[in-house]
């Protein structure tokens, strides 16, 4: 099996992106760095509680966007959820010990991750998420082996609803 860069899935509605965020978490294997990009409101957030409850989850999940992380110590993962929306500098991350959270296995979900450019690490996982008419459109990439991994385990190269880079559907396997 091959994974190509850039895979892209078309979700319906909320139940959609909860349940491609659970497959991703199962995917992540209790550690990977996964960058969420997308405008307000396009999912990022839902996403995140579907890797939560991948991960046996079955709380509230909210944005952090004020204390800027949360973490969850569960059973079968460590998970920190990011958000970076109001971080006003990349430096304010080495006052909340930003390394730290990068020191022992754990999934990191990063929304806005662009905010803190220059001292986060790379992602293993990069993900877009648009508007696709009344849905969303999940662009993924691979950065690294630990990426690459994560796309084998979640299939995209097999699914019916994957996208290669320019845009074509990959071969019509189950998802």
């Amino acid at each position: 099996m091959s994974v190509k860069d850039l895979f892209r899935i078309d979700l319906d509605g909320e139940d959609a992106m909860v349940k491609f965020g659970h497959r991703l978490g199962l995917a992540c294997n209790g550690d990977a760095t996964v960058f969420l990009r997308g405008n307000l409101g396009m999912g990022k957030t839902t996403l995140c509680r579907g890797v939560l409850q991948g991960y046996g989850y079955s709380g509230a999940v909210k944005s952090p966007t004020y204390t800027l992380v949360e973490p969850y110590e569960l059973n079968a993962a460590l998970v920190y959820h990011f958000d970076l929306y109001r971080l006003g500098d990349p430096e304010e991350l080495e006052y909340v010990g930003i390394r730290d959270y990068f020191s022992q296995p754990a999934v990191r979900l990063i929304e806005w991750p662009d905010r803190g450019y220059g001292i986060l690490p790379e992602a293993d996982v990069a993900l877009a998420i648009e508007r696709n008419g009344e849905g969303r459109r999940v662009s993924c990439r691979a950065h690294s082996a630990i990426g690459k991994r994560v796309l084998e385990r979640l299939g995209l190269d097999s699914s019916q609803n994957a996208y290669d880079s320019r845009g074509a559907k990959t071969s019509a396997g189950p998802a």
